[in-house]
């Protein structure tokens, strides 16, 4: 899978951090409606066929399976819906590699950063007729508000790949993949239309 597929599956099927555990079941279920949407994106015209996942399944998913072909350097990820398109992720990132690769001067804020702490981004995700955009909004690095180039700098370093020699750029349209024609993200769910 593509490094911005991971991403616009970690970032459109947001969902609220679960207090305890995740549940292997939970990931099942949602690893089957993923399944059946990519069937579903095979037939010839869109349907308007609506695919509902509930919070908890899209946090088991992340966190049990897709957590895994993550780069190394971040873990513990959580996305959280807010509704209205908006959604906040979470994710433990290793900010030592962004640190050595920085100016060093005064006004860099990599240079300030080291070790393994928990990033956020909150934006909007607008979909529709197939595409998508993500608006960000704000970053924050352990609770302290930093500027969005900073967040797309440790995006770009962590998604650099053969495929994607630039990495990727957070505010470039993307198309949705299997035929989805839009993601409604509402409060605790996140629906794909196809």
């Amino acid at each position: 899978m593509r490094p911005f597929l991971l991403l616009a599956a970690f970032i459109a099927t947001g969902a609220v951090a679960l207090a305890g555990a995740p549940s292997p079941q939970k990931a099942d279920l949602f690893e089957l409606k993923l399944s059946n949407v990519m069937t579903r994106g095979v037939a010839a015209e869109p349907t308007g066929y609506r695919t509902e996942f509930p919070d908890d399944e899209v946090n088991a998913y992340l966190q049990l399976r897709l957590a895994q072909r993550f780069p190394a350097g971040v873990a513990d990820p959580s996305v959280t819906l807010v509704g209205q398109g908006r959604l906040s992720a979470r994710a433990i990132v290793d900010l030592d590699g962004l640190r050595k690769k920085s100016s060093g001067g005064w006004f860099d804020p990599a240079a300030y950063l080291a070790g393994r702490l928990p990033v956020t981004a909150t934006g909007t995700l607008k979909t529709a007729n197939g595409r998508g955009q993500l608006q960000l909004e704000s970053a924050e690095v352990s609770g302290i508000p930093v500027p969005l180039t900073l967040l797309q700098e440790l995006v770009t370093y962590y998604t650099k790949s053969p495929d994607l020699p630039n990495g990727v750029n957070l505010n470039e349209p993307f198309e949705l993949p299997s035929k989805i024609q839009r993601i409604d993200v509402d409060p605790g769910r996140a629906v794909v239309v196809q």
